[in-house]
């Protein structure tokens, strides 16, 4: 059996209300190996992440509903989510966002646009294999 085929396939939920974002990221890390769940709002995000083993996090910080930062909030308040890691996946590069971002527990920040290389190494990075 070859190392890949005897690896757990990792399970990352993107959500992102931006279509070709979240298709994009959602192309990338499939092509990786990854299963990938994806949603446009964060209501639906902690639906899945509740009902689904998830071993990562792709978060955009601005959602229509529940947004980002509530979210996070919700997830790092929560014992059995609050492992779970997350990265933030957002247009900000302010940098008081991002350090708030890191105060709450994200993984990484990244600033989009993201290149695919980007995001494929900082997701093989975060994922807990």
């Amino acid at each position: 059996m070859t190392r890949k085929a005897s690896r757990k396939v990792s399970t990352v939920l993107v959500i992102e209300d931006e279509p070709e974002v979240r298709n994009f990221a959602s192309r990338v890390l499939e092509l990786e190996g990854y299963r990938v769940l994806q949603t446009n709002n964060g209501d639906e995000g902690l639906r899945l992440v509740r009902e689904s083993q998830v071993d990562l996090m792709l978060l955009d910080l601005k959602l229509p509903s529940s947004d980002g930062w509530l979210m996070l909030q919700q997830l790092k308040n929560n014992l059995e989510l609050s492992s779970i890691p997350v990265v933030v996946f957002t247009a900000s590069a302010a940098a008081s966002q991002r350090e708030k971002a890191l105060k709450m527990g994200v993984t990484n920040y990244l600033v989009k646009p993201v290149s695919a290389i980007t995001l494929r190494e900082t997701v093989a990075r975060s994922v807990r294999l």
